[in-house]
């Protein structure tokens, strides 16, 4: 007979009846993947979105942040019904799973379970089992899900102040659909490239590769914001945009220290080498803009950020302490290089209006994340994550050159991909709507685009009138302005 709750007088929750805690439950392991989770989804909510809406021109506040709104919560709906599965699930081909939904209790109540995930030598033979976390199949879908939802938003900063959000709408589905999910199964869900052995720890390749690539082709399709909005486009609050960019910073400890899927040693590793290497970006990048334009921009101090916690992302658990140094030098001072010099330089470059540089901040760092994991991946670090026995880092020696040109290879695939796909999906969503906004409400931003406006200054959404709201130009409208004030009320002349 099982046991109940009543026989041992307690809470359902801790009745040992094999079902609400099964055998393989650690619980550890299981609060801090929902920790993790919950750590990148408040990355995008409301991180990004207070970023995006922050970091842009008064007039694009709103849609900027809604637009990072919609997708998050799109990619939810998109990721349990189909999203999943095909980026986690059983084969379909060698890049892609098989769709299927994410959302019965047989499933989710699981042991979590990547079945592609078992390597196998040439010979056939098994080398590494399968991953199979000691937590449910629900907490696998929540974590892999924020990775999915963060990608798309990532991708919108390329697209900021001019997307027709009709388009967006559409976009995002699509895209999930036919581009995340190629690269998750391929690098993560036991595709080709995990198979291969390319190295993506926390989604270098993955999320910020493929985002930067597909946001900077995107924006190519849509085309440049208005003349006035390219030529000025200052951020309408630089202290709120700090705040998203905090909030974005502190996330990565789940970005990072979840991927080992526990509570390990690895997963303190990542967290700690994250820290290290955005630091010394941040302050690499700081430095460069003193040295060149003889002040330090807060806003390039948070691109620095960015870059360094993008390029750590690859290696955050394979790489060793002084080499999370070296990576957030060289992310702190080529992407500077490539948005500050070479961008300048650059016809295409100039001719795409990626609005906030997503290609230098996600692309360009990303590339340089996995390329330099191939450096410098640790040999006992990659043995408690990689699932090739023997990887390491060109540094180290033996096979190590052979990673770095592995590492580059699942990066051109990543690229060209997301060329390919991101362009004939804008294409055909080009069919249905326009991609970029009519001119009239590229001329006027939120309130032509969603009826708001992010401040209202004068009152509930009242617009400024000079009549009501502005400063007396004379003493005799000043005197007639007191004489009508209420009892009680003085006004300042």
């Amino acid at each position: 007979k099982m046991s109940s709750a009543a026989d041992y007088n307690m809470s359902v929750g801790y009745a040992p009846n094999g079902i609400v805690v099964p055998p393989w439950l650690n619980k550890g392991d299981n609060a801090w993947q929902m920790i993790a989770a919950t750590l990148v989804g408040l990355q995008s909510m409301p991180g990004l979105v207070i970023l995006y809406g922050s970091i842009v021109k008064k007039k694009w506040a709103v849609n900027s942040a809604f637009m990072a709104l919609y997708a998050f919560a799109a990619v939810w709906l998109c990721w349990v019904t189909w999203g999943y599965n095909m980026s986690f699930g059983h084969q379909l081909v060698p890049f892609w799973g098989k769709a299927r939904p994410a959302l019965g209790q047989q499933f989710l109540l699981m042991q979590a379970v990547l079945p592609e995930s078992t390597h196998f030598f040439k010979d056939g033979s098994q080398e590494t089992a399968w991953i199979n976390p000691n937590y449910p199949m629900a907490s696998m879908v929540y974590f892999q899900c924020v990775f999915a939802a963060i990608t798309l938003i990532l991708l919108a900063g390329s697209l900021l102040g001019r997307m027709n959000i009709r388009a967006w709408m559409i976009f995002v589905p699509l895209w999930l659909t036919f581009s995340y999910t190629i690269g998750a199964f391929s690098l993560w869900g036991g595709g080709f490239l995990f198979q291969w052995g390319v190295m993506d720890y926390s989604g270098g390749y993955v999320i910020h590769l493929s985002s930067g690539i597909a946001g900077f082709t995107a924006a190519y399709w849509v085309g440049p914001r208005s003349t006035k909005d390219r030529e000025r486009f200052p951020p309408n609050n630089v202290l709120l945009m700090l705040t998203g960019a905090g909030i974005l910073w502190m996330g990565w400890a789940g970005f990072n220290g979840g991927d080992p899927y526990s509570a390990n040693v690895d997963a303190s590793i990542a967290v700690l080498n994250t820290n290290i290497c955005a630091a010394t970006s941040l302050l690499v990048w700081t430095c460069l803009d003193v040295i060149f334009f003889k002040k330090p921009s807060v806003i390039g101090a948070v691109q620095g950020m960015i870059t360094g916690l993008v390029c750590i992302t690859p290696g955050a658990g394979l790489v060793q302490g002084w080499a999370a140094i070296v990576m957030g030098i060289l992310s702190g001072s080529i992407p500077w290089f490539t948005m500050m010099v070479v961008h300048k330089r650059s016809r295409l470059l100039m001719h795409v209006d990626d609005t906030l540089g997503v290609f230098h901040t996600h692309a360009v760092a990303g590339f340089l994340g996995g390329a330099t994991t191939g450096l410098f991946a640790e040999p006992t670090l990659c043995g408690l994550f990689v699932p090739v026995t023997n990887s390491r880092g060109a540094f180290y020696g033996g096979n190590g050159g052979m990673q770095f040109l592995k590492q580059v290879a699942g990066a051109l695939f990543i690229i060209g991909w997301n060329v390919i796909v991101t362009s004939i999906i804008c294409l055909v969503v080009r069919l249905i709507v326009p991609l970029r906004m009519p001119e009239e409400e590229l001329a006027i931003g939120d309130d032509a685009v969603h009826g708001e406006e992010a401040y209202a200054l004068w009152g509930d959404g009242e617009k400024y009138d000079s009549s009501k709201h502005g400063w007396y130009s004379d003493n005799e409208t000043n005197l007639q302005a007191r004489n009508k004030a209420p009892s009680g009320v003085t006004q300042n002349v």
